[in-house]
């Protein structure tokens, strides 16, 4: 029996109206073998819940780029946990933060809020794929 492909759930929070990267991601992501379900833009933390539920997802991609990540990811991963989805791999990317911070702290910063990876302010789409691929595989590193 053939393997199901990762089932990844991506969207813009907040605010936020930025929709070209997350399309990116999209396509990237549909190359990749996933199947993708694709919120857009303007999602609250229990967008991404819902959906992630409803399509028992694999993953998790939250995108910011007016830097309003910081506000709304906080508390994503306890209402994940709450819904019996802690094994759920997160990610966040884009500007997520407002203002101009050094990536290490930005990175422990979302760490802290339970997010796997983190790739503020980094264009490669690439290497957040590849990082998938080896935390469905592996489980995620610490880094």
């Amino acid at each position: 029996m053939p393997q199901q492909p990762p089932r990844i759930v991506i969207g813009v929070i907040g605010d936020d109206i930025h929709i070209v990267g997350n399309r990116i991601m999209q396509l990237a992501l549909e190359e990749s073998g996933c199947q993708v379900f694709n919120l857009r833009t303007r999602n609250r933390p229990e967008h991404f819940c819902q959906a992630a539920l409803e399509v028992n997802a694999d993953a998790i991609f939250v995108s910011s780029l007016n830097g309003e990540g910081e506000y709304w990811c906080a508390g994503l991963r306890e209402q994940l946990q709450r819904l019996g989805l802690g094994r759920v791999l997160l990610y966040v990317g884009g500007n997520v933060v407002v203002g101009n911070r050094p990536e290490a702290e930005v990175v422990a910063l979302f760490k802290g809020y339970g997010f796997d990876r983190v790739y503020h302010q980094r264009p490669d789409i690439g290497a957040a794929i590849n990082d998938l691929f080896e935390d469905l595989q592996h489980g995620p590193t610490q880094h």
